[in-house]
C-alpha cells in the first residue's frame, strides 16, 4: 500500500523505474553485461547499483572510473547499456501500487514523469505497461544541466506541469531522487523494492 502525506498536494511527480515499472533487476543486467563488453576490472554488484539508482548513466561509470583508477568511456557503456534494455523492456512489470496510483489520479491531478533514463527508454517502459497517456510531461537527463541528486528534473517538472515546487510530491525509489526532492523543497514518498 502507498502511504500518502496529509497534505493538499496540487501535482505527483513520479519516478520511472523502481517506482512505476519494475525495471531494476533488468537494467542490472544489462549494465552488468555492457561493463563485461567494455573489459571492466571490477565487479559491479547489485548493492552498488541499487545504491546509485536515479543516477545518470555516464555519471555512474565516471564515479568507477574514479574509484578503480580506469578510463572506461561512459557513453559507450551507457549506449550498449540502453541497446541491451530496450531488448528486455517487453519483460517489465509494473509495480502495480504505484501504477494504480496513478491511474487512480489521473484527470485529477497534474502528473509527471521525472527519470535518471533516457527518454526512449521512458517511453518505453511506460508503453509497455499502458502507462504512457497518463502522463503527458516526461523529463529525462535530455531536458536538465544535471541528474539527480540535483532539483533539476523534478523543478523543470513542476514548472511544466504549472504548480509550485512545494504543491508537489515526488514518488521514487532511489536515494539520489529522494535528495533531489529535498534540494527541489518538494516532499516525497520512498518507493521501497518490497514494494514491486
Amino acid at each position: 500500500m502507498l502511504d500518502i502525506p496529509d497534505y493538499p498536494f496540487r501535482a505527483f511527480i513520479f519516478d520511472c523505474d523502481g517506482t512505476l515499472v519494475d525495471s531494476m533487476p533488468l537494467h542490472y543486467r544489462a549494465w552488468v553485461l555492457s561493463l563485461e563488453k567494455h573489459a571492466a576490472p571490477f565487479a559491479f554488484t547489485e548493492d552498488y547499483f541499487y545504491s546509485k539508482a536515479g543516477v545518470r548513466e555516464q555519471d555512474v561509470v565516471k564515479l568507477l572510473n574514479a574509484e578503480y583508477g580506469v578510463n572506461i568511456d561512459p557513453d559507450s557503456v551507457a549506449e550498449y547499456k540502453a541497446e541491451l534494455f530496450m531488448t528486455l523492456i517487453p519483460q517489465v512489470p509494473e509495480v502495480r501500487p504505484v501504477a494504480d496510483f496513478a491511474r487512480s489520479i489521473h484527470g485529477k491531478f497534474p502528473i509527471a514523469v521525472a527519470s535518471g533514463s533516457e527518454e526512449p527508454i521512458v517511453r518505453a517502459c511506460l508503453k509497455a505497461n499502458g502507462l504512457l497517456d497518463l502522463f503527458p510531461v516526461i523529463v529525462t537527463p535530455k531536458d536538465v544541466a544535471r541528474g539527480k541528486p540535483a532539483p533539476d528534473m523534478f523543478l523543470l517538472a513542476a514548472e511544466k506541469l504549472g504548480i509550485e515546487a512545494k504543491d508537489c510530491l515526488v514518488l521514487e525509489d532511489g536515494l539520489a531522487g529522494i535528495a533531489a526532492a529535498d534540494a527541489a523543497g518538494m516532499q516525497s514518498i520512498f518507493i521501497p523494492r518490497t514494494l514491486r
